[in-house]
């Protein structure tokens, strides 16, 4: 791969932060996204810092108002020639008050919004640019926390905390990841989910209130290989448990949720029906 260009949302710490730096020192161009402008602009500087020779545009959106998602989507596909890479980082996790239930901008549970319905709006909005792109690859970054989702309470109105609608969402994103990766077949656009590292040392997991067992680095090396790996370059539709092909929740096999899901993800993410393509 000739320069690639990647984004990586979420880029501003934790996981995200680590596989910017990893992927400035390959060279080509970085797309860095965050939700604060000044957390941003530091990260920014502080890969361009670290690889000079690596080109670092940013791109500023808050993933929990998918009208921000479309506009970053838009503005990527009217500025950039090319995406050779997307990852899917960005996570609202279990929060520092879990029985508060949040919401979106448009009015959905905060972690299904921001952990399972941006990532397939950004996907779908730079479907174009992967496809032109391709060989292209997507990394969906999920977890081993995985729970049933209720489809007649999938925004969590009943029994809310937190970490149960982080790992919903989680089951959520890689039921998407499964059907986006069948959709995608024959385009030369790959899509994979993984669970990178077991309680990674990060601020959400902090605020969860749980104690972290690994360093970041450790989820950053699984990571980087499904983007970069030259034997993953035919692989998707898989969930990674770390650098292990695995099996993912009993539900994210089960055609008819997975129908269910993506129906309900197009109305919630697309709702005046504009015509999302790929061709």
């Amino acid at each position: 791969m000739n320069r690639p260009t990647t984004l990586i949302t979420g880029a501003t710490q934790g996981l995200g932060r680590g596989v910017a730096l990893d992927l400035a020192r390959r060279g080509g161009t970085l797309l860095l996204h965050g939700r604060d402008a000044a957390r941003l602009e530091a990260v920014a500087a502080e890969v361009r810092a670290a690889a000079p020779d690596t080109t670092v545009r940013t791109a500023l959106a808050d993933l929990a108002d998918l009208d921000q998602v479309h506009t970053m989507a838009s503005r990527i596909l009217d500025t950039e020639p090319r995406l050779d890479a997307l990852v899917n980082n960005a996570v609202a996790g279990g929060g520092a008050e879990p029985l508060r239930r949040e919401l979106s901008a448009q009015g959905h549970e905060l972690r299904f919004a921001v952990n399972h319905l941006a990532p397939y709006a950004l996907v779908r909005g730079l479907l174009p640019l992967l496809t032109s792109s391709a060989p292209a690859r997507v990394v969906n970054v999920a977890s081993i926390g995985q729970e049933t989702i209720d489809f007649d309470d999938v925004m969590l109105e009943q029994g809310y905390e937190g970490l149960r609608a982080y790992c919903r969402s989680k089951l959520a994103l890689i039921m998407g990841t499964f059907e986006l990766a069948q959709e995608l077949a024959g385009t030369g656009v790959t899509v994979n989910a993984l669970h990178p590292a077991h309680l990674m040392d990060t601020q959400g997991v902090r605020d969860y209130g749980l104690t972290p067992v690994t360093g970041i680095d450790e989820g950053v090396r699984p990571t980087v290989r499904l983007l970069t790996d030259p034997e993953l370059a035919a692989v998707t539709g898989r969930y990674f448990d770390r650098f292990t092909d695995a099996r993912a929740h009993e539900q994210a096999y089960d055609t008819g949720a997975r129908e269910r899901l993506m129906e309900l993800t197009r109305a919630l993410v697309d709702p005046a029906g504009r015509a999302f393509t790929h061709s």
